[in-house]
């Protein structure tokens, strides 16, 4: 009888092993292939997301679709690509971005691109500069303090490293994105 209650213990500890493992291998196909989970660590994209607040950013989005202007997306930060960024995408494949008086112009408009999301008013000239293809022109959305493309020695994101379009963020307060 003792035999038979030890049976019983080894198989309902293997039972839950496999359980264990099972579920760290959904978990990590989840993160590898369908989202970024990831935390913002500064003001850069004020007011959208606040320092402290998590992340998710389906990967999915981008193996169908090329990033769209405004859209928030997860990325391997240029000039280290061990560092994960979140940044608002505003130039694409073979435009022309120049910034004057903190507005964002595209292909030499004469109407500034809206920026309404953008949390002060932006100040300060930067560019010309011209987005080769098959990469973007990155943002953030406290653009007084945002160290984004304008600051980066590798000035533009290529479309393999973009990660992810943020769709949640969550912690402080829950609210899907835009």
């Amino acid at each position: 009888m003792a035999k038979e209650g030890n049976k019983e213990g080894k198989s309902e500890i293997i039972s839950w092993i496999k359980t264990i493992a099972l579920s760290i291998l959904i978990a990590f196909f989840i993160d590898s292939f369908i989202i970024v989970n990831a935390t913002v660590p500064t003001g850069s994209m004020e007011n959208t997301i606040m320092p402290g607040d998590r992340i998710i950013a389906l990967r999915l989005t981008y193996y169908f679709n090329s990033p769209e202007r405004g859209d928030i997306a997860v990325f391997k930060y240029p000039d280290d690509e061990s560092v994960l960024y979140v940044k608002r995408v505003i130039g694409l494949p073979g435009e022309t971005i120049d910034i004057r008086d903190g507005k964002v112009y595209i292909n030499n408009s004469d109407e500034p691109l809206d920026d309404s999301f953008v949390k002060d008013t932006p100040i300060g000239d930067f560019g010309t500069y011209e987005v080769p293809e098959g990469c973007y022109f990155m943002l953030g959305d406290n653009r007084n303090n945002s160290v984004d493309s304008r600051f980066w020695v590798n000035k533009f994101v290529e479309e393999d490293k973009i990660l992810g379009k943020v769709y949640i963020k969550y912690y402080k307060g829950f609210e899907v994105l835009k």
